[in-house]
């Protein structure tokens, strides 16, 4: 089984968290601060993370900051009392790749944590006929490593990131419908009371502004093609 560290503060949930996820027979590892949480990461290698916003010595948002620029592809899934739709943008922008809220059905944090895990571990939409590596323009993406990079530089991406940037490369030229990149991710669990198609295409939105930005020094555009879905042209 997957080893998974957990931060966050109140001790209570920490030793429920983690005494629920061992039974299970995750390997689990703690943490209770933003500095306790980067020994954690430098120390050891992990499966995953489940990561509380309020945290001493700095914020939840420090930690993926600072997991995203050193710990490439790390699954980490936001686990917080913050449920403003601006504080799960922000997540999502910062670089998570699911995001639930307090109180939570414990249930639901299994089986999010489950498809966060399956995801960064299978290609999706990963067609059998693709060669290891697939080059369109500047862009270059190594399908085994599951990484990219433009104009000889690596892309800081997260699992999601590259799911949705594989398949418009897979499909070049084409227009890739929302379904198609919803269907990536319908493994993931919804918020509860949340409507499919709301959260899902808010969550779309800000992965292809974050391509967008990622692929703007390049000769590269994802264009949005209204009512259809979105399209990555050639140079």
């Amino acid at each position: 089984m997957a080893t998974i560290l957990i931060v966050e503060d109140d001790a209570l949930l920490l030793d429920a968290l983690s005494g629920q996820l061992a039974q299970q027979g995750w390997d689990v590892l703690t943490a209770s601060s933003v500095p306790q949480a980067r020994t954690a990461l430098q120390a050891q290698a992990v499966d995953g993370v489940i990561l509380d916003l309020g945290l001493p010595g700095g914020d939840g948002m420090d930690v993926l900051v600072w997991a995203r620029k050193h710990i490439t592809g790390l699954p980490v899934l936001i686990l917080t009392a913050r449920d403003g739709i601006e504080d799960r943008v922000r997540g999502l922008n910062s670089g998570a790749d699911d995001y639930l809220t307090k109180p939570f059905d414990m249930l639901e944090l299994q089986a999010r944590l489950q498809a966060m895990l399956r995801r960064s571990r299978q290609p999706a939409f990963l067609q059998a006929s693709a060669g290891p590596s697939t080059t369109v323009g500047c862009l270059e993406l190594d399908h085994g490593a599951r990484t990219a990079t433009l104009q000889g530089q690596t892309l800081e991406l997260t699992q999601r990131e590259w799911e949705l940037l594989e398949l418009l490369v897979q499909r070049v030229g084409e227009v890739v419908t929302r379904e198609d990149v919803l269907a990536v991710w319908h493994a993931s669990p919804l918020e509860p009371g949340q409507p499919a198609t709301a959260l899902n295409s808010n969550a779309l939105e800000v992965y292809v502004h974050r391509l967008r930005k990622k692929l703007d020094t390049s000769s590269l555009s994802i264009r949005n093609i209204r009512g259809l879905g979105y399209m990555l042209e050639k140079p």
